[in-house]
């Protein structure tokens, strides 16, 4: 039986990435799975297919989020399929890697609206549907915290208003035993990082340099610390920010 036997979880942005390894994880522990994505259905069949084969169980959810009323429509779906919440995972995130001098205001606030406005009106709209005792984590970022990649400085402005939200969350929750944690990767072998690491020779290599365990991440490697936050023996564990960069921070 897995630590989250019994338990019903919700991943955004669960059909590839980060997201998926999340999901998975969460699954093979024993919880069911609400696989949120916004376009890509076929993904997250994949995903919920994965969950299912290593013995889990899963369904899919499919709300485009920056939208008005994206976050009503997700827990309308998810109401369909489940009673009531015990871990949710916002993950779903866009990145932007235009300097300053060339982001537009559409672009701006587009990465708001599915960065950190969606996942509050999710957390807020979900807090009645989440057990006592439960678990709000949010995928944040290493670049909240580090000016190495200046060029992706709106997208980490959202990471940290995301960081705020799970530092004063965890004191509105609390006392319903709701921990409130936000995780942060440094760079990880995803199809979001693909160009960066493969797109020159040298790709892989500066990224790898970066860690100081000299590797790039795996989405394995952030399921595995979220799975650390969703089970009881993170109990002790929030409103903290955790960093899992793989030490290039230091």
């Amino acid at each position: 039986m897995g630590v989250l036997t019994g338990r019903t979880a919700l991943v955004t942005g669960a059909s590839r990435g980060i997201g998926r390894g999340i999901a998975e994880r969460l699954g093979r522990d024993g919880a069911r799975v609400a696989v949120h994505y916004g376009r890509n259905e076929a993904a997250a069949k994949g995903t919920v297919a994965a969950i299912e084969a290593a013995g889990g169980s899963a369904f899919t959810i499919g709300v485009e989020l920056g939208r008005p009323g994206d976050a009503e429509a997700l827990w309308a779906e998810f109401d369909r399929h489940a009673d009531g919440l015990d871990v949710l995972v916002n993950n779903a995130g866009i990145g932007n890697a235009r300097p300053v001098e060339e982001i537009e205001e559409w672009d701006y606030d587009r990465l708001f609206a599915v960065n950190v406005k969606a996942p509050f009106f999710i957390a807020k709209h979900g807090m009645a549907r989440l057990h006592d005792g439960g678990r709000v984590i949010n995928i944040s970022s290493g670049l909240a915290r580090t000016a190495v990649m200046p060029n992706y400085m709106a997208y980490a402005m959202t990471k940290g208003a995301l960081d705020v939200f799970s530092r004063d969350l965890s004191k509105v929750l609390g006392p319903r035993g709701i921990r409130v944690n936000s995780v942060a990767p440094g760079i990880i072998d995803t199809d979001n990082t693909a160009e960066l690491l493969y797109g020159t020779d040298e790709g892989w290599a500066q990224a790898a340099a970066i860690s100081a365990l000299g590797q790039v991440g795996t989405p394995a490697d952030v399921a595995d610390v979220v799975a650390f936050l969703a089970s009881d023996a993170g109990r002790w564990v929030t409103g903290s920010w955790v960093d899992a960069t793989g030490g290039s921070l230091t």
